[in-house]
This record gives structure tokens, C-alpha cells and sequence, in this order.
């Protein structure tokens, strides 16, 4: 046997040669004892199989004629029915109307109106530089629906953060400052509906896990602006393929706004709402002024799913028939809706607190309020007996 030197080893590479492929076939059998029924397998298993989620997840609407209203001066009045009547409602629907709220007409159309003339009038320029992104929860957002673009929506996020009014005052100083003022009234007179709407959930609930509720960040409105050309026809396919849009995005981004109520404004809009959850989806034609009001993911939580989180949109239709289809206007509708999050400064949340959660006197307070007593009894007696 020859031995290389350690020098020419290191300048000879090694040559690491696979064998060649036999071209004879191997006698050894496959362990599959019926290639047959494998073939078959994979042939099925390659296949793509028919989808049919749009279906699954989108069951077939259903209208409901007479939806739950609630009159709020009943619940005021501590009418038991009434209260009764809103926890079936959230149990079976997962929505309600709410009529005589007290929030003006007047008032509602003076926001929306604003919102036209304040917000949505900024020219696109200037929507740029407060669009919403995933540092920013406020802002603007403008999409599309259908395949077409036949409609184009826009939302506006508003809030009582100081930077989402810095941003604005810059960009329309007027306008916004208008419909600022008269969101804070009506944002005033909305949260006096969730914190009674969550007291009577709270009081109804039995025993929650207390320690499980969680206070959410704030409330805040989504304020939309719908968009349809005149002489368009909408027919009821495409107004499900609009709905189809909004439940697919509210979907993905449903987390960014978790709240326990929403309050639904359909000023200017169709009167035609849709409500859907994992029941199904619901359409129905709301009272004139009402307030639709749908259970949030909070409740949904704090209830151990008893009830249903629901997402809930008007649907905007022109029905102008005397425009001409070649008309280039357009016919604007706003809705708002009003997210309501109880936070740990707002009054509704002392509901949430636990009877253990009391405050106590430290031992501390409590000897310097004894040994107060005592300076205090040992006067009034010293002075009695001198008197």
C-alpha cells in the first residue's frame, strides 16, 4: 500500500464520484402491496377540490320585517319588559332598534352635513397626509366596490385625539372646526346610550368573570360617505357584492376598533340595513330616526359567547329615476357609526369594578383616625365637666 505524503495530499482534492444510475430494474419489490390504489390516491389527492367559501361564508340573506325596537323612555322609566325585550334581542339577533332616544334630528343631519362640507370636501391632496395607517387609528380611507368601480366610499375615523385634531386644523381649519363642535355634542349625548345600555347588561348578566373584563381604549366614529352615480342601476347583486366588500374588510380589521355597542346613524342613507354574524346575515328596513344599536366583540367576551358580536352597515341605493343615465353627478350618502368602549375614566365603568375592589383606610389612616377620636372624646368630656 503506497502512502501519500501529508504535502501531496493537501494538493490532491478528494473526488467524491456518485455510481451511475443502473439501467436494470431491481428484482426487489414495492413495499406498497396494491400500486393500484396508490395511483388512485394521488390522481385524487392532486385535484383541485370545489370551493365554495363565498357561500360559507356569506350564507343567503334573510329579511326580517319586523325587527326588535326598543323604546328608550320605557327604559328610563325602569320598564321591565323593555329591558327584557333588549337582552332577547341581543341573544336572538344581535341588534336592536332604539326610537324617542332624545338625540335631536336636527342635530344628526348637522354632523352629517358638516362631515360633507368639512371632511369629506377636502380635496385628495390633502387626505394624504391623514390617511389612516397601522401607526394611525384616525384618518381618512377611501375604497372601491364592485368590479367596476362603479362605487367609491370613503371613511373618515374621528376621535378625541390631539394629534388627529392637530393634523386636520392644518388642512381644513374651518370646516373641521365645525364639525368637531358638533361631533362633541353628539359623541356627549351617544355615550349616555352606552353607558345605559351596558348598565343593563351588566345588571342582567349574572356572575361575570370580573377579572376578564377588560376597559377599551376609547370610543371613536366611523364616519362614511357613499358614493353612487346617478342613473346607475343597483340591483340586489351588486348591493350584496357591496355588503360582501365591507364584511370581508371589517373582517380583517375588526380588531382595530373592539368596543361593546355600536350606535348606527343612517342619515342620508338607503334604508335598507345589514346586519351579519356567524347566525347568518339579516336585512331589514329601519323606523325613521332610529338608532340601530349591535352587540360589539366586548359583550360578546364578557357574555361567554351568549351574545353574538355583530357587523352591521346601511346600504346606500340611488332611486332618482328622472336623472339621465348620462348624468356625470353624484348622489352622497353619510352614515356614522358610533363605537362605544367604555374607558377606566368614564363613568360606566364603575359598574365593571368588583365588591372587593372597595377602597380601605391603610393601617396607618386608621391609627391616626383613632388616636383623632380619642384627642376628640377626651375634649368633649374635659369640657362638660367644667361647664
Amino acid at each position: 500500500m503506497v502512502m501519500m505524503s501529508p504535502e501531496r495530499a493537501a494538493a490532491t482534492p478528494f473526488e467524491f464520484r456518485a455510481p451511475p444510475p443502473s439501467p436494470i430494474r431491481t428484482s426487489r419489490r414495492s413495499s406498497v402491496t396494491n400500486d393500484e390504489v396508490l395511483t388512485e390516491f394521488l390522481e385524487h389527492s392532486l385535484r383541485v377540490p370545489d370551493l365554495v367559501l363565498p357561500d360559507t361564508i356569506f350564507p343567503r340573506e334573510r329579511f326580517v320585517e319586523h325587527p326588535p325596537r326598543i323604546d328608550y323612555r320605557l327604559i328610563e322609566s325602569y320598564d321591565r319588559d323593555s329591558v327584557l325585550k333588549i337582552l332577547d334581542s341581543m341573544c336572538s339577533f344581535g341588534f336592536f332598534q332604539l326610537v324617542n332616544h332624545g338625540i335631536p334630528v336636527e342635530l344628526i343631519g348637522a354632523v352629517a352635513g358638516a362631515a360633507d362640507a368639512g371632511v369629506f370636501g377636502i380635496s385628495p391632496e390633502k387626505k394624504v397626509g391623514v390617511g389612516r395607517s397601522p401607526e394611525k387609528a384616525y384618518g381618512f380611507e377611501e375604497y372601491w366596490h364592485g368590479e367596476d368601480e362603479s362605487e367609491v366610499s370613503e371613511e373618515f375615523v374621528w376621535s378625541r385625539d390631539e394629534d388627529l385634531k392637530m393634523e386636520m386644523e392644518v388642512i381644513s381649519p374651518i370646516g373641521y372646526s365645525n364639525f368637531s363642535k358638533k361631533m362633541e355634542w353628539l359623541t356627549q349625548l351617544t355615550e349616555k346610550l352606552g353607558e345605559k345600555m351596558l348598565g343593563i347588561f351588566l345588571e342582567n348578566s349574572g356572575k361575570i368573570a370580573r377579572n376578564e373584563v377588560v376597559l377599551g381604549h376609547g370610543s371613536v366614529w366611523c364616519v362614511y360617505k357613499h358614493k353612487i352615480k346617478q342613473g346607475l342601476s343597483v340591483w340586489n347583486d351588486e348591493l350584496e357584492n357591496c355588503f360582501k366588500h365591507d364584511v370581508i374588510r371589517m373582517l380583517i380589521r375588526g380588531t382595530d376598533f373592539s368596543h361593546a355597542f355600536c350606535f348606527h346613524f343612517c342619515h342620508g342613507s338607503s334604508p335598507l340595513f345589514h346586519a351579519y354574524s356567524k347566525r347568518g346575515w339579516v336585512s331589514f328596513v329601519p323606523d325613521d330616526s332610529a338608532i340601530v344599536v349591535t352587540v360589539g366583540d366586548h359583550i360578546q367576551g364578557w357574555s361567554g359567547g351568549q351574545y353574538k358580536h355583530v357587523i352591521g352597515r346601511p346600504i346606500y341605493k340611488d332611486h332618482n329615476k328622472e336623472k339621465q343615465s348620462g348624468s356625470n353627478n353624484n348622489t352622497n350618502g353619510i352614515s356614522m357609526a358610533f363605537l362605544f368602549s367604555p374607558t377606566p375614566s368614564s363613568s360606566s365603568s364603575n359598574a365593571l369594578k368588583s365588591p372587593n375592589e372597595i377602597r380601605t383606610l391603610s393601617l396607618a389612616h386608621q391609627a391616626l383616625f383613632a388616636l383623632f377620636l380619642t384627642l376628640f372624646y377626651n375634649f368633649f368630656f374635659y369640657i362638660l365637666k367644667y361647664i
